[in-house]
């Protein structure tokens, strides 16, 4: 009996000291999406940063949620139908694609008035909304979107988009990011700030860009910003990132295994 009493203990004190599972839901574009697809990138990438995160961390369960190509906006007008479900933690890593779709950005009176889909600060307050239904208690973690360089798409070089350094729409891609921080303001959201604080930047996007000299028609490697004046065509030029371009990013845009370190590694401090 003494010895059955002493089993239970055991076990009792070691379902105890066992670590809480904690439920994770990243909700992103992308830079999420490409984390469970990574055939997508080539294969270029063999981790993203969720993975990063979770093997380091076997406590932590996470769901993705991130959509290609989408925008706080599509998010928003779809939040009802995305099968969001209640967890401990939510990341919301969005707002490159809003810049470079042109949506209108807004500000901060249309999140505090809840104003709807029409801007991105508006979309994010229905996210928050939402994300606050499920679970009024849940950890909210805000992550702004990146610098980023010119991308060409590894599998269609007709998809292809130019960096930050210019605007599009007339609106900087770092007036999202710091519509991000200013709404984590609001609302005591902590902020992983990837814009100005991760270290990924113009510069180091990629090694350079592979194109043709438009004097000699060679191919020549070009660093940023040389590489912003020297045409691409998608129709007859050779994929511009080959193997050794890559550096934070594997295409211009989409972080490279070393990207995505970076990204784990600072949400990584959030989370814990």
């Amino acid at each position: 009996m003494k010895k059955f009493f002493l089993l239970c203990l055991l076990v009792f004190i070691s379902i105890a000291s066992a670590p809480r599972k904690i439920s994770w839901v990243a909700i992103g574009d992308s830079i999420t999406y490409l984390n469970d697809h990574k055939d997508e990138t080539g294969n270029r990438v063999t981790k993203g940063y969720m993975t990063l995160i979770t093997e380091k961390n076997p406590q932590i369960e996470y769901i993705n949620q991130g959509h290609n190509g989408w925008t706080s906006i599509n998010i928003a007008d779809k939040i009802e139908s995305l099968d969001l479900v209640k967890a401990d933690v939510y990341t919301i890593f969005l707002g490159t694609n809003d810049w470079w779709q042109g949506k209108t950005l807004g500000t901060i009176s249309d999140y505090e008035l809840n104003t709807g889909t029409g801007t991105v600060y508006g979309a994010f307050r229905i996210i928050r909304n939402k994300l606050k239904s499920l679970n009024k208690k849940g950890k909210i973690i805000l992550i702004t979107p990146m610098q980023r360089g010119d991308f060409v798409y590894i599998n269609s070089a007709k998809n292809n988009a130019y960096g930050s350094y210019r605007k599009k729409n007339k609106q900087e891609l770092e007036d999202f990011a710091n519509a991000v921080v200013e709404i984590g303001k609001k609302e005591n959201f902590p902020v992983v700030d990837l814009y100005h604080d991760s270290g990924i930047t113009l510069d180091n996007m990629v090694n350079f860009k592979r194109l043709r000299d438009p004097q000699t028609g060679n191919y020549e490697n070009y660093g940023y910003p040389a590489y912003t004046a020297v045409p691409f065509d998608p129709e007859k030029d050779e994929y511009p990132y080959p193997v050794e371009a890559i550096n934070m990013t594997y295409d211009g845009l989409h972080p490279s295994d070393k990207g995505y370190e970076v990204i784990a590694g600072m949400l990584e401090k959030v989370l814990n």
